[in-house]
């Protein structure tokens, strides 16, 4: 049996046009950002816009993939969150904060919940965070940790920290990731999943071309 394909997630995505790109493109997951303080924060209602020019505009293509659509939350309302998440009809969550379970038990849609890697992390030492949260059917995206900003900062961590947990099932891996070291990521951690926001980027705006030139690098890994 041939291995699966790497997921592919781009995330951090402002417009109706660069929504539709990513899908055309061939993305698994698009990411939208409503974080709040967070250079590339959705307000809730132009999100919501967004996410719903975006269907319109792909029923009326022939492209035929359907991206899951994935709503980035950190500390906010459980009540907020699936308010926002009916109203833009999202598939998934991206937990950023300190959701515990407690909080998880009160969303009503599936979630990755992101952990970030700090320095001298080993695997043991992920595989204790990971472990329990793959157990309880919750999703994991793996981002550097970086006081300044929670995710999305570009920075990467050390990949070796991952062996044995990036290839894990309902993994992203993420952080610092771009068209021109993907590949390198792929060989040596076979991720289950990839997620990219300023690896696509050119002057904080969103790049048609670095977004193809990612997912492309990530299908001939």
């Amino acid at each position: 049996m041939s291995p699966k394909p790497t997921r592919i997630k781009i995330c951090g995505l402002r417009s109706t046009e660069a929504a539709l790109v990513t899908a055309n493109a061939g993305a698994d997951y698009l990411g939208f950002n409503f974080v709040e303080g967070v250079r590339r924060q959705l307000q809730p209602d132009e999100g919501i816009q967004i996410i719903a020019e975006y269907r319109a505009g792909l029923s009326k293509s022939e492209n035929t993939n359907r991206p899951g659509l994935v709503g980035l939350f950190l500390n906010q309302s459980p009540d907020f969150v699936n308010d926002i998440s009916r109203k833009a009809g999202l598939d998934y969550l991206q937990l950023c904060g300190d959701e515990d379970v407690d909080y998880i038990s009160k969303i009503e849609i599936p979630i990755f919940k992101m952990v970030r890697v700090k320095d001298g992390t080993t695997p043991a030492d992920l595989d204790q965070i990971v472990a329990p949260l793959l157990s309880a059917d919750t999703g994991v995206l793996l981002d550097v940790y970086d006081k300044k900003t929670p995710g999305g900062s570009g920075k990467s961590f050390d990949w070796s920290a991952a062996e044995g947990i990036a290839n894990r099932e309902n993994v992203l891996l993420a952080g610092g990731l771009n068209p021109e070291n993907v590949q390198s990521a792929i060989t040596q951690l076979s991720p289950w999943g990839v997620d990219v926001a300023s690896g696509v980027e050119t002057d904080g705006v969103k790049n048609p071309d670095r977004i193809r030139a990612f997912i492309q690098s990530v299908r001939s890994a």
